[in-house]
């Protein structure tokens, strides 16, 4: 599985998302992720909705296979839904 965490610097949830991703590719041979800063990569809120698909009012956005999984508390509640992930 391969994720793409769309964060920017600062974000408490962004972290949390980096370090979740960090934590499944530490315990998975089959997981990897690329995180992916917003303002460093010069994507803006509009960029990042015609990606989503829909309006964005939070990072970050999350997607698990190039599909949208949604923010971090999403993201975690996929983990331990298909990854495995027990807290």
């Amino acid at each position: 599985m391969f994720v793409v965490i769309f964060g920017r610097p600062g974000c408490p949830f962004c972290v949390r998302a980096k370090d979740l991703a960090d934590r499944l590719k530490e315990e998975r041979d089959d997981f990897n992720y690329r995180y992916v800063d917003i303002h460093a990569e010069g994507i803006s809120k509009a960029d990042l909705e015609k990606t989503v698909g829909k309006p964005v009012e939070t990072v970050p956005q999350i997607f698990a296979n190039q599909m949208h999984v949604g923010g971090f508390t999403d993201f975690e509640a996929y983990a331990k839904e298909n990854l495995g992930l027990y807290q």
